[in-house]
Order: C-alpha cells, then structure tokens, then sequence
C-alpha cells in the first residue's frame, strides 16, 4: 500500500541480493520441515490444527507465483536502465512478498483503521467480545497498536508488524462465534488523522503490511477529504481486502442511515473503489453500530467467510503488484511498435555509403575502365593529343577527377555522425523515457571510432580505380589498332616510294592503304569503346556493391547490432512487465468461479 519498509524487509532485500531470487530459496525451505522459531509461531494445538496447512506459509501458487517471478526478472533486467527510485516500489512488493510467504498462512491479517471519534476502538472491542481497546472521548484515544489474535501461532506477524509483547490480546474465550473466527488478527489502529504525527506515520506503515483493512466512518466524516484522497482512492486496487463500515448508525434514523450509506457507495465509486455488489468481487460497504451491537454479527460473519477463505494475503499481495505494475507502466509501455525496419536498416547502410564515398568510387571504376580501354584501343595519335592536353592543363599526369577535394574528409565525418544520430532517434521513437536513452547511448557507443573505423575499411579494400581488370578482347583490339597504324605508315611510304621514283607511279592504291588505317583507327577505337561501355558499368556497379557491403556490415556491428540488443532487451522486460500486470489475472479469476467474495454488501440487518 504505501512505502513503509519494517526491519524485516531490509534484511529480505539482503538475503534477495545473496539469493538472486526474490523468494531466497524459500520454496525449498517450506515449514514441513523446518521447526518452528522461538518467537512463538508453534503449531497451535487443538481440533482445528488438524488441517492440512502449515503454520508457516507455503509458496505462492499459480497466477501470482508466475507474476511475483515475472516481477522479479522486470526488477533485474532493468536495474541497469531504470533508476532505482523508479524500481524501490516493486522491490517493496518483492521483499514483501518474501516476508509474508515465510509466516503464518493459518493467519489473516485484518487491520481497523479509522478517524478520530468513529468509533474503531468501539467495533474492535465489539468483535473481540471483552473491553481490549481504551475508548473515551479523549483525542487521539488509540496511540499505539493493539493486536487481538484468536488462536496461537501469530506470533511472526505480530513482530514483523512490530507490535509489542504488552499490546497482545485474546479476545473472551468461548462462545459460537469465536470458531468462526480462528486465524483472525486483528489490530486497532492509531487514528489515521491524530494529531500526533507518530500516531499517522504508524498507521502508514502497518497499512502496508496487513492483509486487510476495515476503515471505519461515521455518519459526520465518512466525506472526508483527508480518508479519501489519502487513502481510499490510492488504495482503490485493493478493494477486494477492503471493508468500509458506517459506524453510528444508532444515531440516525433508518432513511437517514440509508441516504448516508448510498452516499458512501457514490463517493467510494468515485474514488475508483470496486464494490462487492451482485456478487462481483470488490470492497464490503456495510452499515453497523458498534456501541448498540446492530450489525455488529453481519460483520463478524462475513469476516469468518473471509478468513477461513485463506486467500487475502494473496489478494493482498497481487493488488500490491498492480499497483506497482502501474507505477512502471510509463517505464515499459511504448507508443506504437518501436524498433528498426528493413527500410530503416537499408537507409543507413545508404547514409554511410555516401559518407565513404561508395557511388563515387563505382562511377570512378567505370570512368577508370572506359578511359583505359579507349588508351588500350585508341589511335596513338589521339592518345599522344589527350596526354599533351592534360599535361598542357595540370602540368602533370594526373587525372584531377580522380582527386577528392580537401573537405570531404570533414564532411564525411559529419555524414557518418548524422547517420547514426538519425538511425537511433528512429529505433528510440516511442520507446519510454529510460529505453529510449538506453538506444541513443548504445548507438552513440558505436559511432565512437565509426569514420575512423570505415576509413581503415576503404584502405584495406583498396581504390577498385586503380586496379581495373583488363578483358581478354583488348589485345585482339590492340593488335587491330596497330594493324591500323600499320596501314597508315605502309600507305605513307609507299606514295613517298612512287614520289622519289622507287616504285611506279599509282596513287589509287596507296592511297586506300592509308585511308583504311586512317579511318579504321577511329572505327577500332569507337567499337572498343561502345563493347566496353557495359562491362565497365558492371565493374562500377560490382565496386559499389562491395564497398557499400563491407561499409554495412561494419555499421551493423558498430551501430544497429547493439541498437538490437537493447531493443531486444525492451521487448524482453516489456513481456515480463505484462505478466507482472496481471494479464492471466482476469482468467484466474473465471476459473476460481467467484472464490473469496465477500457476498452482500447492504446494509446490516434491523436498517431494511
């Protein structure tokens, strides 16, 4: 219920650190075979110790055992991304848990809590059947707990709500309804709005710790702003443990106490408070007078029903981890379905092939390839005109084109980091604050060294420009084009032969000989360069491919690799948060066919 933590849990959070479970090994060590303490939780003797319960509580069974360990690995696989104020609530439950499995399971623990003057002290002495509790019109009347257990073995809970020896009662032995009763605790509580701060501080902590609570109002403060926001509406999950009884009713009439109790339902169902009405499991709203005795048996009754039932400390433990389940919702529920596409994953791999420059270096190739196969193919003429043109521009032989310009270094480095901050704001959209962070940080881990570590992947790949391969139809090519100069030179020399008179005279001949090397020059050169023109893509593409691969694969191990984990991570705890919040509750509860309701919840009898 509230935050309150007792010795006991402290040293449960130790031994849940040594153990690394939250039960601490408790399942093995169940009391059938473990003797009893010293404090005194001794098997009672007696007709009813016949039964088959233990005196110290058993595991926890079926839906909450499943949620208590779903809790538990919620709580470990996030103490590394959520902070531990965010996790201290679901801790509590767990130690809490861990406390109360190895007490009584014989025991319920009902606690009377209430303002001052509504009489609590009244009812407590009521249902105990002798004067135990100090009532009087001094204010506050109640300053510490009393504690009234109706059979033996109690003595655990009782110490671990830290109740003393001296403020331990019977209630008056014998009596029909006293068999009814066995296994009730019952504490009377400080008066929740005293005036002694002590006195409050008491009541919130043993609210935390009891299996059940009967508020007790009067027909003056039953609207109380201080019970309801306080306490009704934050406890509004645990209705199922809950009574609210309209005390006084002696002092109004029967319309009155009607009007008066109608109201109390409205504003409990106001406050978010299920009640226990047509059979559906909820808070028990009851109308008595502790002092006249009327509908003081109906309570009795239904509290018999309710503690030989046995199961409010499970209840009570299970809307422990709703509530706790629902203070973690906006840790574990996302918006949407976050993580990382395909469409994602291959825009990356896009962003950091442009950064290193892959399309680039593949247009490279193929300029590289082409121009290589036109100096292979062309006409020596034309190459010598292309080289003295370079040289005649640059002063040297270089391809300026093949040079990247001084700030692509930088830009390149700006490139790769607006990839990965774009790729992790994208796998972070919709998740909850702490994973959020968690993917950013893994993804910001990762690009640390990222350029560095692509820079160092492109020199050990090597520029692909600079190595082209050479296709078995270049020297064929090759030797077409000399057979083309050939011609030229012979056609040459043979009309300068006819000129000086060593050969007869005939220029049609010479002449077809030198236009055929002339002409066939270009013609082997233009054909070289349109059968290479696809082959030269092919390279370009295939050196893009590769280096846009390897590029991909180190941004896959660097960046969206661990982004995985820590999603995979998320999807994890989120599985676990969702078992933790009762999603089989609801089926349990089916199944169970209604076991534990509290029945009738109007008013007591002689009001109707």
């Amino acid at each position: 219920m509230h935050d309150a933590l007792d010795t006991a849990g402290t040293v449960d959070e130790g031994k849940r650190q040594e153990a690394g479970r939250w039960d601490d090994g408790l399942i093995a060590r169940r009391a059938a075979g473990r003797p009893a303490p010293a404090g005194g939780d001794a098997p009672a003797t007696g007709p009813e110790d016949d039964d088959a319960l233990p005196v110290l509580g058993g595991a926890y069974g079926g839906a909450l055992r499943t949620r208590l360990d779903a809790l538990h690995e919620l709580v470990g696989l996030s103490r590394t991304r959520v902070e531990s104020e965010v996790l201290a609530e679901a801790g509590r439950v767990l130690d809490e848990a861990a406390a109360r499995q190895r007490l009584s399971a014989r025991h319920t623990v009902v606690a009377i809590a209430g303002a001052t003057g509504s009489g609590k002290s009244t009812l407590f002495n009521a249902l105990a059947g002798v004067p135990v509790s100090e009532t009087g019109l001094r204010r506050p009347t109640t300053a510490a707990p009393l504690a009234l257990a109706w059979s033996e073995g109690a003595a655990g809970l009782l110490d671990r709500l830290g109740i003393p020896g001296r403020l331990r009662r019977r209630p008056l032995a014998g009596g029909a309804g006293d068999s009814d009763l066995q296994g009730l605790v019952l504490i009377d509580l400080p008066d929740h709005d005293s005036a002694v701060t002590a006195h409050r501080d008491q009541v919130d902590r043993l609210l935390g710790l009891v299996d059940a609570v009967i508020w007790v109002v009067d027909p003056e403060k039953y609207a109380d702003a201080a019970l309801h926001e306080r306490y009704l509406r934050p406890l509004a999950g645990h209705a199922e443990v809950t009574f609210v009884v309209l005390n006084q009713i002696d002092r109004l009439g029967t319309e009155a106490a009607d009007l008066v109790l109608d109201d109390l339902r409205r504003l409990l169902d106001e406050d978010g408070v299920a009640l226990g009405e047509h059979g559906e499991p909820g808070a028990t709203v009851l109308s008595l007078s502790a002092l006249t005795g009327e509908g003081v048996p109906e309570l009795r009754e239904l509290l018999g029903r309710f503690v030989q039932d046995r199961t409010a400390p499970e209840r009570r433990l299970a809307a422990d981890v709703d509530a706790a389940a629902a203070k973690l919702r906006p840790v574990y529920v996302a918006d949407g379905r976050p993580g990382l596409g395909e469409r994602s994953r291959d825009e990356f791999a896009d962003r950091l092939a442009l950064a290193v420059g892959a399309h680039a270096a593949g247009e490279a190739a193929e300029r590289v390839w082409r121009r290589n196969a036109i100096r292979a193919c062309g006409t020596p003429w034309l190459r010598l005109y292309r080289w003295y043109e370079r040289i005649r521009a640059h002063g040297s032989g270089t391809d300026p084109r093949l040079e990247a310009p001084a700030e692509d270094e930088l830009t390149a480095r700006q490139r790769v980091e607006q990839a990965v901050r774009t790729v992790s704001d994208e796998a972070s959209r919709g998740l909850p604050g702490p994973w959020a962070q968690a993917v950013r940080e893994a993804a910001a881990r990762g690009a640390d060294g990222l350029p560095e570590a692509l820079d160092e992947l492109t020199a050990t790949m090597g520029d692909p420009a600079a190595r082209p391969p050479r296709p078995a139809w270049w020297p064929a090519a090759v030797l077409a084009q000399v057979v083309m100069t050939l011609l030229q030179f012979l056609g040459a020399l043979w009309l300068v032969g006819q000129i000086v008179g060593v050969l007869q005279p005939g220029l049609l001949a010479p002449v077809l000989v030198m236009v055929a090397g002339i002409v066939g020059g270009p013609l082997v050169e233009w054909a070289c360069a349109a059968a290479v023109r696809g082959p030269a893509r092919r390279y370009g593409q295939e050196a893009e491919r590769t280096l846009r691969e390897a590029v991909a694969a180190c941004g896959r191990a660097r960046v969206l690799d661990p982004i995985a984990a820590e999603l995979m991570r998320y999807r994890e705890v989120r599985e676990q948060f969702v078992t933790a919040s009762g999603a089989t509750r609801v089926a349990s509860r089916i199944a169970g066919g209604g076991r534990g309701r509290l029945g009738p919840t109007r008013t007591g009898a002689g009001r109707r």
